[in-house]
């Protein structure tokens, strides 16, 4: 059944629903794909469509942070950083609860595991909410990822396992950026997976294998 793409607003902010039927079994799979900064929701959806997932609802919010021209950031650059990030964080959590109600309501999945993926700023998005979100997360697939200033004090969520993959030719977030916050996951007991690449700052086609091989194995 081919993809069907509906468009939603959850807790005040655009997005996009790919569904093409939910198969009788349980746990059923719902897959939040984060886009770049200064980016749109479609720019990471092109890239999900090829992962050819069963059983998973897809669902690809839209940044919080306007950046103008109709494209969006999930957090302010700057000293206002912290704080960005921690609305951030409040957001997301009322956009996963939507989801989940989502899930219960047109499916009838009250038992469904949350997944996780983006890219450079949207994997940042991802790392994030591993570290400091308050609803557990199944899997994480981050490419050229990064951590930014984080908000002090916040609780810690649960260990999941992570994915993380960059490039030693990454011209936007560099190489031992990307390591740095894979290790800082590591830290906080988070089971991470680390492939370092020759890619520059990209989605390639290894990439999309790898990451639908690291989220259908469980």
């Amino acid at each position: 059944m081919p993809m069907k793409y509906t468009v939603s607003q959850w807790d005040g902010k655009k997005v996009i629903i790919g569904e093409s039927g939910m198969p009788d079994t349980q746990p059923a799979n719902l897959l939040i794909g984060f886009h770049g900064a200064e980016s749109t929701p479609e720019n990471i959806l092109v890239k999900c469509n090829q992962l050819k997932l069963s059983n998973t609802l897809f669902v690809f919010p839209e940044g919080p942070v306007d950046a103008d021209n109709d494209r969006w950031s999930w957090w302010l650059d700057g000293p206002k950083q912290k704080e960005s990030v921690n609305a951030f964080i409040e957001h997301f959590a009322n956009v996963i609860e939507s989801a989940g109600q989502h899930m219960r309501d047109k499916y009838n999945a009250p038992d469904f595991t949350v997944s996780l993926w983006g890219f450079s700023q949207g994997a940042a998005a991802a790392l994030v909410y591993a570290l400091m979100g308050k609803h557990p997360i199944a899997k994480i697939a981050s490419v050229c990822g990064f951590l930014p200033e984080l908000p002090d004090g916040l609780a810690k969520n649960s260990p999941t396992s992570i994915l993380g993959i960059f490039g030693a030719n990454d011209e936007v977030v560099p190489s031992f950026l990307a390591e740095h916050a894979l290790d800082e996951l590591k830290a906080n007991n988070h089971k991470v997976t680390v492939n370092e690449t020759s890619q520059g700052h990209e989605i390639t086609e290894e990439n999309l294998k790898q990451i639908r091989e690291f989220l259908t194995i469980r």
